[in-house]
């Protein structure tokens, strides 16, 4: 007998004009906003390889969490993009949504706190869309990312300027977004379809895993994801040198970047032994140690986003 599955047409889903929202499009911040300070020595060291590696050609790669965007920096990563010197987006399934939100009605984010009592949490009507484009998407066996993307531009949505995915398919420039099923809110709804996401999502894993081809001299930079960005990159290198390999190539040279905010101290070149936590946490030992460990050089900036993406961008267009 197969197990019994939830019944979703039992579901109620409410517009999100009901939804109390936590963010707002004045909380998108101007890229003259000013500042909180980040005085870490190689943050200028990261901005003089990311413009070393642009002037070579080689990649700049940003993966990010949704909190890039929920700390109001929508508007710094699509410069970075404009400017050439951020060639490739990855984004966790959060990230889109976020984008969507703020592109259509200028508001998103909302408290678990407040609605998961009354299990009203993710359930809304017009985040739902999104299950439509993906579906859409999938069926032209294009990625997540390009199709909302496509979405955003097309549909001439009315807050589409501070989107990052309609700035990735304005510019032609690949903004991917990396899934687990049942992690976002868009899951939760009827019209959900899991081989359509996992199509679209999994085709954006192929299109980052051929940008990681290119890597060699270039850099990958991780805001603040700390399953999604070591985990996908991690595949992807694999994949990538295993070709390369075989063609007599190397990619082994390049520049990697953690930003996040927890303490790991300042021994952050051998690998932590399983009885420390940092062992645990998978961008120290994955992006900080191992995947560069044999001819490239990695970087840990402490920090809210606010403070060390907006003075890297300071640094970058300064320059």
């Amino acid at each position: 007998m197969p197990y019994p599955i939830f019944d979703r047409s039992r579901l109620k889903l409410q517009p999100l004009s009901e939804r109390v929202h936590d963010m707002s499009l004045n909380e998108i911040l101007p890229l003259d906003a000013p500042l909180p300070a980040c005085d870490n020595p190689d943050l200028p060291k990261i901005a003089a390889r990311i413009a070393q590696a642009r002037q070579q050609g080689a990649p700049v790669v940003m993966m990010m969490g949704a909190h890039v965007i929920k700390r109001g920096l929508s508007r710094f990563v699509i410069d970075l993009m404009e400017r050439g010197l951020v060639t490739h987006v990855a984004m966790n399934g959060a990230g889109p949504i976020h984008d969507f939100e703020m592109s259509l009605i200028g508001a998103t984010t909302e408290s678990v706190a407040r609605y998961i009592s009354t299990g009203q949490f993710g359930l809304w009507r017009e985040t739902g869309r999104l299950n439509e484009i993906i579906r859409q998407g999938a069926a032209e066996n294009i990625g997540l990312g390009e199709a909302v993307g496509r979405a955003i531009v097309q549909g001439e949505l009315p807050h589409r300027d501070v989107s990052i995915l309609g700035a990735g398919y304005r510019l032609g420039a690949p903004v991917t977004a990396h899934i687990g099923i049942g992690y976002d809110i868009i899951h939760e709804h009827p019209n959900t379809d899991g081989a359509a996401l996992g199509k679209a999502s999994y085709h954006d894993f192929l299109v980052f895993a051929q940008t990681i081809t290119q890597l060699e001299g270039g850099v990958l930079l991780n805001f603040g994801t700390s399953v999604m960005g070591p985990e996908v990159y991690l595949k992807a290198l694999s994949m990538a040198r295993n070709v390369a390999y075989q063609e007599g190539r190397e990619i082994r040279h390049f520049t990697t970047a953690v930003f996040d905010l927890i303490p790991l101290g300042d021994q952050l070149q051998q690998e932590a032994s399983k009885t420390d936590y940092r062992y645990y946490y998978r961008p120290y030992k994955t992006i900080l140690v191992r995947t560069v460990q044999d001819g490239g050089e990695s970087f840990y900036i402490r920090g809210d986003h606010r403070a060390t993406l907006g003075n890297l961008h300071r640094l970058l267009t300064d320059r």
